[in-house]
């Protein structure tokens, strides 16, 4: 089969390699659309500390069964899938708690694994999704970050009700925005990058200028309160460190970006007793593939329609110019047999 295979930082290449085998309790999927997160881009620059190399890449994966395991039950070969690339030991304390998504052995489709960069991928049965009538496969490739979105605002508790401050918009931050509106929350976007605050405001919300003076524009948005909900998706300990300023007395924090491993960051602790306000930490998702199809497959998320299809032969030449410019595109998908 073809394959796109990471072969050390700034190594990618276009290969036939041997098609996988569904072990018991798998799937052979057929890949038709692929999409590259960041997460991908930090294993092309070697800033992925849990990959090994070499590795097929890719975690956010649509595709149509092709096989089934050795007596294994589960959707039939044709039926058309979604792939959940978070797998849990199924023993582990999280596990037992349905914390999946923050298994002590965890194992992630295309990391530490192989991934849908290629025709075939193989993945438990227990990890796929149908995908809903009329939705396509390029669509359907945006479920897992739409349910990174769908994962933040369970844990946040967006409602109609709140008012919500997204920081950082890019893939994430843009899912956040759009799966809170759908909640028919008010929401605010902020962000350094002037394209990614104006694609943030073609999709409703409505932009604040990011970088010095933030928390002061904030508070003068909402008569010196703050926001009741503050979501972090850039990764940057300073962005970290401003949401109990940004936040409202009573409010919540979502914090669902990462820092490399043993940065730390510094909160007054004051404000924890003061303010009252509940931080919150957001991995990945568990259980919210089908809200976030079902969204999708509604209309209420539009971000797809600004995202660029691509053959995986040209896998080598995006990467490298994502490498060079992570703006370059709003997002990618490799699109190989689409319906």
């Amino acid at each position: 089969m073809r394959a796109a295979i990471f072969d050390g930082p700034g190594a990618i290449r276009l290969a036939d390699v041997p098609a996988p085998s569904p072990a018991a309790g798998e799937a052979l999927v057929r890949v038709r659309a692929a999409g590259l997160c960041a997460g991908d881009l930090y294993i092309f620059t070697g800033k992925n500390p849990y990959v090994t190399y070499p590795r097929i890449g890719c975690h956010e994966i649509a595709g149509v069964v092709e096989a089934l395991g050795p007596g294994t039950e589960g959707p039939p070969p044709g039926t058309r899938v979604v792939v959940d690339p978070f797998i849990g030991c199924g023993t582990c304390y999280p596990c037992r708690v349905g914390k999946r998504n923050c298994c002590a052995n965890l194992t992630i489709v295309g990391v530490h694994r192989e991934g849908g960069f290629a025709d075939l991928v193989a993945a438990p049965v227990t990890n796929l999704d149908p995908v809903p009538e009329g939705l396509s496969d390029f669509e359907a490739a945006f479920a897992e970050p739409v349910a990174i979105g769908v994962q933040g605002c369970r844990r946040g508790e967006v409602g109609a009700e709140d008012t919500v401050l997204v920081l950082g918009a890019g893939p994430i931050g843009l899912a956040l925005v759009e799966v809170a509106r759908s909640r028919g929350a008010k929401v605010y976007a902020t962000d350094l990058a002037p394209e990614r605050l104006a694609t943030a405001a073609d999709l409703g919300a409505t932009p604040v200028e990011g970088g010095d003076g933030l928390i002061e524009r904030v508070l003068d948005l909402t008569g010196g309160e703050g926001m009741p909900v503050v979501m972090e998706a850039t990764g940057a300990p300073a962005a970290m460190e401003s949401t109990i300023d940004l936040v409202a007395s009573g409010g919540r924090i979502v914090i669902l970006g990462l820092v490399r491993k043993g940065q730390g960051i510094t909160l007054p602790g004051l404000d924890f007793t003061r303010k009252e306000v509940t931080i919150l930490g957001s991995r990945a998702s568990v259980d919210c593939f089908p809200e976030a199809l079902d969204l999708i497959a509604s209309g209420a998320i539009r971000y797809p329609g600004i995202a660029n299809a691509f053959d995986l032969s040209e896998a080598p030449e995006v990467f490298a110019r994502l490498a060079g410019n992570p703006m370059a595109l709003h997002k990618a998908v490799f699109v190989t047999e689409e319906t």
